[in-house]
């Protein structure tokens, strides 16, 4: 079952496509925006065609990709970001995401919004389990932000990921898909 377009009150996501190149561009050139993300901030048009053109022609994450789903303004259908989803190759059913948003939308509720969508599509199109996401521990923004969308902590990893010339803690978040119906009908979650 095809999970685009998925649109939200502000929002409309579908895959990355060659017109958001330039506006994708901009934003990943900024130092703010890069630090936690694995480019930099000389991030070029051709690293951004190279990633548009490795992109699966399929509108369904496909085990072991990732799959980068432009967030897009529904009334200027401007990029305001982007949200990427990894459909993880040895877990059925399961899901990483990850997100970056434009410095212009940043603290607007727009990433939550966009996950939010993306994620209800995961787990009503596409039957998910599970999904998850992993976060440099010093990124305090998208700790509030996964603890906002429900997702548990699950633990950290301490100096276990070697990033941009140090050893860096990862935080790790998972939401099951019973856990998000709970939270729906708003029910507490259970601590773990």
């Amino acid at each position: 079952m095809p999970m685009f377009p998925i649109t939200t009150e502000r929002f409309a996501l579908s895959p990355l496509a060659q017109q958001d190149r330039d506006a994708f561009v901009d934003y990943r050139r900024v130092p703010d925006v890069a630090r936690w993300q694995s480019w930099t901030p000389t991030y070029s048009t051709d690293d951004a065609d190279e990633l548009l053109a490795s992109q699966p022609d399929a509108i369904v994450p496909q085990s072991g990709l990732w799959l980068q789903v432009a967030v897009r303004d529904r009334s200027t259908g401007a990029l305001v970001g982007d949200v990427a989803v990894h459909a993880l190759p040895d877990q059925p059913d399961s899901y990483e995401l990850g997100v970056t948003i434009a410095p212009a939308m940043q603290g607007t509720g727009a990433a939550a919004e966009a996950l939010r969508g993306l994620i209800a599509a995961l787990f009503g199109a596409l039957g998910a389990h599970r999904v998850c996401a992993t976060t440099d521990a010093r990124n305090t923004a998208a700790a509030r932000l996964f603890t906002r969308l429900g997702f548990r902590h699950e633990g950290r990893a301490v100096e276990a990921d070697w990033f941009k010339d140090e050893w860096t803690s990862v935080d790790s978040w998972a939401l099951l898909r019973a856990e998000c119906d709970r939270q729906a009908r708003g029910a507490a979650t259970p601590a773990a």
